[in-house]
C-alpha cells in the first residue's frame, strides 16, 4: 500500500477564472475522484493546512491518499497533470510505501 500526499495553493490563473468555470472544473475533478475510489484508492483526508503549526510550510490545502499499487499512484499523477491541475495550482507531492519509523530512522543514522 502506498501513501500519496499533496499540498497546494491556488495560482493566479485559478483566481482569474470566473466562478462558473471553477465550478465546472471542480465538478470534473469530482468525477475523476469517484473513478479512483472505485479502483480501490482511499481518501485519508482532504484538509485545510493549520497555519498555527510549527514550521508551517505555506500551503493552504493538503490531501492524503492510500493507493493499493504504485502503478495507480503513477496513473493518478498522469491524470492530475493531464487535467491541467498544475496550471491552476502550485503543488508539491510526497509518496512512498506505508512503513514503520525504524527503517527511516536507521537510514538517517547511516547517512
Amino acid at each position: 500500500m502506498y501513501i500519496f500526499v499533496e499540498m497546494w495553493n491556488p495560482k493566479q490563473a485559478w483566481l482569474d477564472l470566473p466562478k462558473a468555470d471553477r465550478t465546472d472544473y471542480i465538478a470534473a475533478v469530482g468525477g475523476a475522484i469517484e473513478s479512483l475510489l472505485a479502483s480501490g484508492v482511499e481518501i485519508v483526508t482532504w484538509s485545510f493546512n493549520d497555519t498555527t503549526i510549527d514550521n508551517f510550510n505555506g500551503f493552504q490545502y493538503f490531501a492524503i491518499w492510500k493507493f493499493p499499487t504504485q502503478d495507480l499512484v503513477l496513473s493518478f499523477q498522469k491524470m492530475v497533470a493531464e487535467a491541467g491541475w498544475y496550471n491552476y495550482f502550485e503543488q508539491v507531492n510526497a509518496s512512498g510505501l506505508i512503513g514503520e519509523p525504524g527503517p527511516v530512522l536507521d537510514h538517517s543514522i547511516a547517512l
